[in-house]
């Protein structure tokens, strides 16, 4: 029996999934980290290996997963197909890099594409759309436009951001850290022209912030923010504990906090925040869409799509709260954009095996 193999590989993770035909999946296992630009070939290999590897033992008999899986032997092939997403992945050269040394470890060529390309896996599954955007809103964030390519391949129209927590990451966590500390400071700077006594800058994310880290003075927050990351065999006993931490980890770790502040708390600051961020992401998700209805004499870029005909795939820990997505949809409907499908994928790697079943059905019906 051949599977249906689909690997997220990610900054924090390497997630697998494999399907039977039906789309049923069989076997799962998570990884360490398989970022390609930040690990290199072998250690991404090694990575995807033992993850592959388990997802495969999960499930097979143990007198066939007792001895080395991978590769397998020509005359008995596993996969039917495989597709990775792999996070650091942006360029023909990269994918050129990777096929080769997965095909050998697979026994079958396999889909390679950056990691948002799995997001979008669900495309394939609907008739009533033509187009996909996978919108990434986790530490960091991307959003990237499709149609469907040949067989399992998705064909890029169009991306936005993804440049990294120094340029952008717009909508992800260290956005939403970095504007919470910014609207804290800006308050403060505002009500630095009235009389101490009538200065009212009372907040509880700026309450649970300040306590994150352990101080009462805002403007400490400049020192804690701009602090060097930690170096090796730095001493670290009896030091404030953001000093452990790389700058962008002490931003993207107060997401959590900005979300309770605005959800729990209904913290105007806080919504303040969220605000900022979700126009910011949806600027860029509009960049990729066109009006509904076009205006005469006017042309449009040809790669752009229209909501009505696109399912928008929400994947990352950020818009994987419910509050935070309607924030997202509710601006993209303000600008008149309501799309036709919404979805969150939880789990890429599932979402890319059930779609690689789903096309290989597909071609088998073709063809009888």
């Amino acid at each position: 029996m051949s599977y249906y193999l689909s690997v997220d590989c990610g900054g924090s993770k390497t997630a697998a999934a494999i399907a039977d035909s039906a789309g049923n999946i069989l076997g799962r296992a998570q990884g360490g980290p398989s970022n390609f630009a930040y690990l290199g070939l072998p250690n991404f290999m090694h990575a995807v290996t033992e993850t592959v590897n388990a997802a495969l033992k999960s499930f097979l008999p143990q007198s066939e997963s007792a001895h080395a899986l991978l590769p397998p032997p020509p005359n008995a092939p596993l996969f039917a197909s495989a597709w990775f997403g792999v996070s650091g992945v942006d360029s023909n050269a990269a994918i050129a890099r990777l096929v080769p040394p997965l095909t050998a470890l697979l026994g079958v060529e396999p889909v390679v594409a950056n990691d948002t390309h799995l997001l979008a896996a669900p495309l394939s599954l609907h008739d009533d759309v033509s187009a996909a955007i996978g919108c990434v809103s986790g530490t960091g964030g991307i959003v990237v436009s499709f149609k469907q390519g040949e067989g399992a391949r998705l064909e890029e129209l169009g991306r936005v951001g993804g440049w990294g927590w120094i340029l952008g990451d717009e909508g992800g966590g260290f956005h939403v850290g970095r504007e919470a500390v910014r609207q804290i400071l800006w308050d403060e700077d505002r009500a630095s022209v009235y009389p101490v006594e009538q200065r009212n800058t009372h907040s509880t994310l700026k309450k649970r912030i300040l306590e994150r880290f352990g101080i009462q003075d805002p403007f400490e927050l400049l020192t804690i923010v701009h602090w060097p990351d930690p170096t090796p065999g730095t001493p670290l006993e009896d030091v404030p504990e953001y000093t452990r931490m790389v700058r962008e980890k002490r931003l993207s770790s107060l997401a959590p906090l900005v979300f309770a502040a605005a959800f729990e708390d209904k913290d105007a600051l806080a919504l303040r925040v969220l605000g900022h961020t979700t126009r910011e992401l949806v600027d860029q998700l509009c960049v990729l869409l066109r009006p509904e209805t076009e205006e005469p004499g006017k042309t449009y870029p040809e790669r752009t799509v229209k909501a009505s005909d696109t399912i928008l795939c929400f994947g990352g820990s950020l818009v994987g709260v419910e509050a935070y997505r309607k924030m997202v949809l509710d601006e993209l409907e303000r600008r008149g954009h309501v799309m036709k499908r919404v979805t969150f994928i939880d789990d890429a790697a599932v979402a890319g095996a059930k779609a690689l079943a789903a096309v290989g059905r597909g071609a088998l019906s073709r063809a009888t």
